[in-house]
């Protein structure tokens, strides 16, 4: 599974004592989101954030990592892309801003509509 990272799991000391299984793929851009600060960093809608792509099969080991049990981050699919991403719960997670994601539903929800309409990966290398 390939999943873009743009936090803490750039790092592949990092990576490394998480994961037995990995490797990072093209360093790529997303645009439509951009990252914000808080507890963690999360992403919001936004002009665009760099990152990695991180590639592992021990995708439980990352949504525990990531809180996904505990409702902290989401992780979605990019629509189209073949790439996950973790986004955090901006009221979880303390950010330095106030976010309203658009559109209606859960968080989940506004976050996929928001991915499906208005975010694009670009890959660099």
């Amino acid at each position: 599974m390939e999943v873009f990272v743009y936090g803490t799991l750039t790092d592949p000391d990092r990576v490394d004592a998480l994961l037995d299984t990995w490797s990072f793929g093209p360093d790529a851009r997303l645009r439509g989101l951009r990252r914000v600060e808080g507890r963690y960093p999360t992403l919001v809608p936004g002009d665009s954030v760099d990152g990695r792509i991180l590639r592992t099969p021990e995708i439980d080991r990352l949504d525990a990592y990531e809180g996904v049990d505990s409702g902290l981050y989401v992780r979605v699919e990019l629509p189209g892309e073949g790439v996950s991403l973790y986004v955090g719960r901006p009221d979880r997670l303390g950010t330095v801003e106030s976010v309203r994601w658009p559109g209606e539903g859960s968080f989940e929800e506004r976050v996929r509509g928001h991915l499906a309409d208005e975010v694009r990966l670009d890959r660099r290398g």
